[in-house]
């Protein structure tokens, strides 16, 4: 398979259209692609190209970022949501069984997704994530960030502000600033689809009422959390980097007590379908060093169940 066989999907949805874009044939096994917040399908434009060819790769851009429409006026932008367009997509592109790869928040999507709907997911990639978002650090503030995605949304909502137009030179500063762990290059890459070029300048995609992730999570307990993962059928593939993310708010982010808990309890659980890998990099490697864990995913896409010996 050539590099150059990229297709962009546009998928029909009650409030617009989910856009994604595809790499590879269609008769080959699915692999649906979960950016994390705030960027979008492009997030995968390094690693994709590195991973076996003998798979259909589609990257959807999330309601509300990137090329797809934002959600109607009044209707918010939930967990929940995310999860149930990953079940529209499926549907849209008729899949009954596909792997599932996500990014940061992403991964969470999937996760909720993967326990939601079992018998859908053959195996699941987390690359920076975690199934669930835990609310162990953050019993304190749960309530105060549905009160501000509410309060947000209603500000947004009243403001007249048409979206500011910048250059790109400010535009590129302005993320890359926002977001440490992406390189110049990288941020230049989520920009390309996270933008539209106007007479002036560029414009923001991505919906203006979607601001912080914490707003959004589904934060779960312990027990909830060990309750969800028994019903995952899939086999799962945790990515960690060593410079990644620990904390949502990235304020205890040196308390790895809670990913120690999410990676203790998937093994004690799943087992054999459990795989832990750590890779040198920073919350976004998947973009700024693919290579570290594209040669892992592969196999583990690739990988048949394990035949027990006895038979």
């Amino acid at each position: 398979m050539g590099e150059g066989l990229i297709s962009e999907l546009k998928l029909a949805m009650p409030w617009g259209h989910i856009a994604a874009k595809a790499w590879g044939s269609h008769q080959s096994p699915p692999v649906l692609c979960l950016h994390g917040w705030l960027d979008n399908a492009n997030s995968f434009d390094r690693l994709i190209p590195l991973l076996p060819k003998d798979f259909y790769y589609v990257a959807m851009d999330f309601g509300g970022h990137g090329l797809s429409s934002h959600y109607s006026p009044g209707f918010p932008y939930d967990h929940q949501n995310f999860v149930s367009e990953v079940r529209r997509v499926a549907a849209a592109l008729k899949w009954n069984r596909f792997s599932l790869l996500g990014h940061s928040f992403g991964g969470t999507v999937g996760g909720m997704f993967s326990c939601i709907f079992p018998e859908m997911v053959d195996k699941l990639v987390l690359l920076e994530s975690s199934p669930f978002a835990l609310e162990t650090n953050e019993l304190e503030n749960m309530l105060t960030y549905k009160r501000r995605a509410i309060e947000h949304m209603l500000q947004v909502e009243a403001s007249k502000k048409p979206s500011q137009v910048v250059s790109p030179e400010e535009m590129l500063q302005g993320f890359l600033k926002n977001n440490s762990h992406v390189g110049d290059e990288c941020g230049k890459l989520l920009l390309q689809r996270g933008t539209t070029q106007v007479a002036t300048g560029l414009l923001l995609n991505r919906d203006r009422r979607i601001t912080r992730p914490e707003y959004y999570f589904n934060f779960i307990s312990r027990e909830l959390f060990v309750h969800s993962i028994r019903k995952l059928q899939a086999r799962v593939l945790l990515i960690k980097a060593t410079q990644g993310f620990y904390d949502v708010r990235r304020e205890n982010d040196a308390n790895t007590e809670v990913m120690q808990f999410v990676t203790n309890s998937l093994r004690s659980v799943l087992k054999e379908r459990f795989q832990y890998v750590q890779v040198p990099g920073n919350h976004y490697v998947h973009m700024n060093q693919p290579q570290h864990m594209a040669g892992v995913i592969g196999s583990f896409l690739q990988s048949k169940e394990r035949i027990p010996a006895h038979l």
